[in-house]
């Protein structure tokens, strides 16, 4: 699910054209917001899309409906959220508990929220990062997957540490994939990651 320019997207496609990493296949690209640098990305890699607008519904449960609709048609099994700016409702959440992931671009549990790189350049932290996790009701609140980290240095500007975390994002996300596909991750009931690292 995608909202935008769609870096993560491209990650996801590229790490899975390389050899040995068929673990999984995109087979649906659905958007919010048409035209978007993202849906572009998935037509050119031969990406079905699906653009479905939010705007007119009166609850975001019946917004959620119609992308369970998209995910289910297409044979969705695992749900990438890459840049989907909505907050999906706690029934679709259930719908896909264990089976549909995230990337924030903090240390998680630290710096919730839209705002993660004002509010670490805010707190003065040295070192920030990325999180891949999976998604439950609360935001942001899922069992980690992934985390890779960066520095944070004095000089920075949001949009310079937004472009260095967003590069180890792409890193992150495709291995984060990579262990809920293969089974290596999956997600216990009481929100902790089950691991089988082979």
């Amino acid at each position: 699910l995608i909202s935008g320019s769609g870096t993560n997207l491209q990650a996801l496609i590229d790490d899975l054209r390389l050899p040995n990493r068929q673990h999984a296949r995109i087979v649906l690209v659905f958007s919010n917001v048409d035209g978007v640098k993202g849906l572009e990305r998935a037509q050119e890699a031969g990406i079905p899309t699906k653009v479905i607008s939010h705007k007119g519904f009166k609850k975001r449960e019946d917004y959620d409906r119609l992308i369970h609709e998209a995910m289910v048609e297409a044979g969705v099994e695992i749900i990438c959220l890459a840049g989907f700016m909505r907050i999906l409702s706690g029934w679709f959440v259930e719908q896909w508990s264990g089976r549909i992931i995230n990337i924030h671009p903090s240390l998680l549990p630290s710096f919730r929220g839209a705002d993660a790189h004002e509010q670490v350049l805010a707190a003065g932290v040295r070192v920030s990062g990325c999180s891949v996790h999976f998604v439950v009701p609360e935001v942001d609140a899922g069992a980690i997957l992934v985390q890779e980290t960066v520095p944070v240095f004095p000089s920075d500007t949001v949009p310079v540490l937004q472009e260095r975390v967003k590069t180890i994002e792409h890193q992150a996300y495709p291995h984060a994939l990579f262990l809920l596909a293969t089974r290596q991750a999956q997600l216990e009931p009481t929100n902790h990651v089950k691991w089988d690292l082979k």
